[in-house]
């Protein structure tokens, strides 16, 4: 008999066993990444007035080290991605070249749009152009030129600078994981520069700061999202200001992203997301709507002409004769680390909703729809802001200054109902607080993961270790000096990153030449291929009598099922390749012929491959059952059913989009021949 106490004791080793189940860890990137934070939340904690004496004099060095390398690596990382979409290589898709887009244009603007909205521009929204309004890097304050600013500076600060290193590090990891079938880390990109050393220590190196700067962004923005909403929730519910309710929001966040990781509640996260999306522009239309509308729209529009007119100038400030070094340290240093540290994080993310598109169409979608948001949530609340300030009202623009977090609830505090619209920001805020620590600690977590597959997760106990990592981090920084000393850390430890930024350039440069070449070695090789395919594979004379006319038309409209490719596959294909490796292996070329069931787009689906072992570039020539819907002429099905089985050829690049199915035995080999001829000519040219 069963009792209650060993179904409960099964009940917990079940629980057990989910929480510990996925991947291993990569544990030289994890182990250091852990220690890195426990010394760095440890030393704040115990000696918060050495840290804050400390960090304050590093940054200082970063900044005049450093400072004018922020501004230059932020300027080439976009100046290159532009260079990427509208170059030749703009063409190539991030996945296989037969990969289809997992999700529609509209369902994929909708993820991109959402992935420009957080907590920390709400922040920023009114924080930024009130403090750039009231104290500018360079001029007078409180001025029409100081007006026309303050503004743009946000703008440049949320634009599309920051969204260019968001591009980098996306299409990077979405060309070499679903392109070459790499891991999905940020070493993968540096595999052109290094080699195989990068499954070594220089990879555990990259990978570690990749995990360290993506945590101190993340405590960056969680530390900006409690200071924001412990004064909201003062607002409403009289919560004290103070380290014990942020410490209680922080406890918040992290218990959230552990129920996340632990129920799989993360589909009803995500639907908190998209509607959060919903109330956060029904919020920013209901101040433009209830406000001085036509004063807003038409700056709006002038904001958008003066960040256009003055972005090639502000792109490469340093105010070098200015002598405005902290301004830079708080505001453009400090955002240009942020989007650093934040980079492999969105990077992942805009690479997994972008499989199938190709680099141009990502560079487009990422550079323009979330700056569309950007301008409108920054134009609609900074001028609004702006506008009361120069409208009279001292009192405001004193207390906007004095305490940033509040400067957001003050501006509703004068609009219509506004405890309701005050509550539903608070709500937005605290929603996109949550999720931003769950998302983080997802991240971090596949980071720091030896996934076996681009699908796969981290384990729910290494989410719950990283979030709760994050929470202490944030707590310690916190007390050291608030937002200030955020903003400082993040400028210190953004740095090693951006360095291995640099490298991700050159990888994934240096990657795309090599496939140009194999394109190219493909055209050089065209002449052979269409000298060999002009004439009848069988007979060796020109096929161009009745007989070889007629056969081909027949096989063009032959509409077999699975089962007979699949059996044509056996018979035909596998034993022609199978010819074809022997004699490579007779003239010294290492050759293999295998076969399997399922890829990726056709799960379910046989294949066979003929593949050579020739170092890092192997030729490889694969005959793949596909399923298609059968062609119509005008809305008349050609054969007896509505999808048809092909066998198309996939190589190295993906499916190239042609059928052998009713090929002879000798037209598959010379067929295999033609495309082994291009990548011989690929060999040659590299």
């Amino acid at each position: 008999m069963t009792t209650a106490k060993t179904v409960d004791s099964a009940t917990k080793r079940s629980r057990w066993a989910f929480l510990t189940d996925g991947p291993p860890i990569r544990k030289p990137v994890f182990y250091a990444a852990v220690t890195g934070v426990l010394v760095m939340a440890s030393w704040a904690i115990f000696a918060p007035d050495q840290a804050e004496s400390v960090i304050g004099d590093a940054v200082a060095r970063v900044v005049d080290w450093f400072g004018w390398f922020y501004v230059l690596l932020t300027t080439a990382v976009l100046v290159f991605v532009l260079y990427l979409a509208i170059s030749r290589y703009g063409a190539i898709k991030l996945g296989p070249d037969h990969s289809k887009p997992q999700f529609s244009t509209f369902a994929w603007a909708s993820m991109l749009f959402a992935a420009g909205i957080g907590t920390d521009v709400m922040f920023y929204a009114v924080a930024e152009p009130v403090s750039q309004y009231m104290a500018p890097p360079t001029g007078d304050p409180e001025t029409i030129a100081a007006a026309r600013e303050a503004t743009v500076w946000t703008l440049f600060h949320y634009g599309i600078s920051g969204w260019g290193l968001y591009a980098l590090m996306g299409m990077a990891l979405g060309y070499f994981t679903y392109r070459l079938n790499m891991p999905l880390a940020v070493r993968s990109a540096l595999y052109p520069i290094f080699g195989r050393r990068i499954d070594g220590g220089l990879g555990h190196a990259v990978d570690t700061a990749a995990v360290l700067g993506t945590i101190f962004g993340v405590a960056t923005s969680l530390g900006i999202g409690v200071v924001f909403l412990n004064q909201g929730l003062n607002i409403l519910f009289d919560v004290p200001v103070g380290i014990g309710a942020q410490i209680g929001l922080v406890v918040l966040a992290v218990a959230m992203a552990a129920i996340s990781a632990t129920t799989g509640v993360d589909r009803g996260i995500r639907f908190l997301s998209q509607l959060n999306v919903i109330l956060a522009l029904g919020l920013a239309a209901y101040v433009l709507l209830t406000g001085r509308t036509s004063f807003i729209m038409n700056a709006v529009v002038m904001n958008v002409g003066d960040y256009a007119q003055t972005f090639p100038r502000k792109t490469m400030e340093t105010f070098a004769f200015d002598g405005a070094t902290e301004w830079m340290s708080l505001w453009t240093l400090f955002f240009w680390a942020w989007w650093i540290a934040w980079a492999s994080f969105v990077g992942l993310f805009l690479a997994r909703i972008s499989r199938g598109r190709t680099i141009r169409q990502f560079v487009a979608g990422t550079m323009i729809i979330p700056f569309t948001y950007i301008v409108m949530w920054i134009s609609i609340f900074g001028n609004a802001a702006l506008e009361r300030i120069r409208g009279g009202d001292d009192a405001f623009a004193d207390a906007a200054l004095a305490s940033p977090e509040a400067g957001f609830y003050l501006l509703l505090e004068e609009y219509p109902l506004s405890g309701v619209v005050i509550a539903v920001s608070v709500f937005v805020g605290l929603l996109f607080y949550v999720t931003s620590a769950d998302s983080g600690a997802l991240v971090m977590g596949n980071l720091s993961s030896e996934l076996r597959s681009v699908q796969d997760d981290a384990a729910p106990w290494l989410r719950i270790v990283w979030a709760s990592a994050t929470g202490l981090l944030t707590i310690a920084v916190l007390a050291v000096g608030g937002i200030y000393a955020l903003q400082y850390a993040t400028v210190i430890f953004g740095l090693p990153f951006a360095f291995v930024i640099v490298l991700v350039m050159v990888g994934l440069l240096k990657a795309l030449r090599v496939e140009g070449r194999r394109t190219g070695a493909v055209t050089r090789a065209l002449p052979m291929m269409l000298s060999v395919s002009g004439r009848d594979a069988d007979t060796d004379t020109e096929g161009l009598d009745e007989s070889s006319w007629k056969a081909r038309l027949a096989r063009a409209v032959n509409f077999v099922d699975v089962e007979a490719a699949t059996a044509y596959l056996d018979s035909v294909v596998r034993p022609a390749l199978t010819e074809v490796a022997h004699e490579l292996e007779d003239r010294g070329v290492r050759t293999e012929v295998t076969q399997g069931v399922g890829d990726g787009e056709d799960d379910g689906l046989t294949w066979v491959e003929l593949r050579t072992r020739e170092g890092d570039d192997p030729f490889v020539y694969r005959v793949q059952v596909h399923e298609s819907p059968v062609p119509t002429y005008g809305g008349r099905m050609i054969g007896d059913r509505d999808q048809y089985a092909r066998l198309e050829v996939h190589t190295v690049d993906g499916g190239q989009g042609y059928d052998v199915m009713g090929f002879s035995a000798n037209q598959v080999n010379h067929d295999c021949l033609n495309q082994y001829e291009g990548h011989l000519e690929f060999l040659r040219l590299t």
